[in-house]
């Protein structure tokens, strides 16, 4: 299948390998150069522009940072919509608020183009591994067009609902991500204060009632997981500001409903600190700094 692919970061540019690994003829495009040289060592064939890429596309996918982003590229006059041939499937991966996912549904519609919104989660391991999970948004008839394409970058497809269903799903999940690697964070930066081994304390807790994804997978105490971003520096990974989007998107969204989330806007005015302190661009699990000792 002609696979055009737009936003090559820490998320895009493994899920699009995945796809040309599976014998795909992908056509990639980011506005930043050195993710596109990267891609590019790697094998990944680089468009020169977005037009460029989705030139004769079956399926355009896109992976990019926030609602405006997904607006400026699909919508408008100049917008990638109507470039494409009738027919053509669009699956935006990014996590945007609904009421974008749901603005880009209603103008594929009208071209005639299926579409679905599927932003993710497993972070860049799971990327790379293709074992990520898609939070689905969308008609069954565009999501069984789609399923062989994400079945090739994850492990785990959710319909959740109608266009815009898999963003209200993910920033459902990101919420609590956000509270659980501060609980956890905490959690850890008192014992380590109070002399234990924070990989005893780990495991302790791992195997215990406070057991949870973050000390699974993604330990936020440099060290202890050698594969976790907390042990390269924080580099990689999901970022703080990332994780800040994420949050502000489930604010507004409880706002608009009027839904009580205190620990989820207790979560974001921590994130937040965090970004001001200069941690922005770090991995999100980097909040433990917060909760150190100088």
């Amino acid at each position: 299948m002609k696979i055009a692919f737009i936003g090559l970061g820490n998320m895009g540019g493994p899920m699009a390998l995945n796809l040309l690994k599976a014998g795909h003829a992908v056509q990639a495009f980011d506005l930043s150069r050195p993710a596109c040289d990267k891609l590019a060592a790697e094998g990944l064939p680089i468009a020169a522009s977005a037009a460029e890429a989705v030139r004769g596309a079956q399926a355009v996918i896109s992976m990019l940072p926030a609602s405006q982003h997904v607006e400026s590229l699909y919508l408008g006059e100049a917008g990638l919509l109507r470039l494409l041939s009738p027919g053509t499937l669009v699956i935006d991966c990014s996590t945007i608020a609904a009421a974008s996912a749901q603005k880009v549904a209603q103008a594929a519609a009208a071209l005639g183009l299926p579409s679905i919104d599927a932003p993710v989660s497993g972070g860049t391991g799971g990327a790379i591994a293709g074992t990520l999970t898609f939070m689905v948004g969308g008609d069954d008839a565009a999501l069984a067009l789609a399923r062989p394409l994400l079945e090739k970058m994850g492990a785990n497809i959710f319909h959740a609902g109608g266009a815009g269903a898999g963003q209200t799903a993910k920033i459902c999940n990101n919420m609590l991500l956000g509270i659980l690697m501060i609980g956890t964070s905490e959690a850890l930066a008192l014992g380590v204060a109070n002399g234990l081994d924070p990989k005893v304390l780990s495991e302790i807790m791992r195997r215990s009632s406070g057991g949870n994804w973050a000390l699974e997978k993604y330990n936020p105490m440099p060290g202890v997981m050698e594969t976790a971003p907390a042990s390269k520096g924080y580099a990689g990974g999901f970022g703080t500001d990332l994780m800040l989007k994420d949050l502000g998107l489930a604010q507004e969204n409880a706002t608009a409903v009027k839904a009580s989330t205190p620990l989820g806007g207790l979560a974001r005015s921590l994130y937040a600190a965090h970004s001001l302190g200069g941690q922005g661009a770090l991995d999100f699990s980097s909040v433990i700094r917060l909760f150190q000792k100088a």
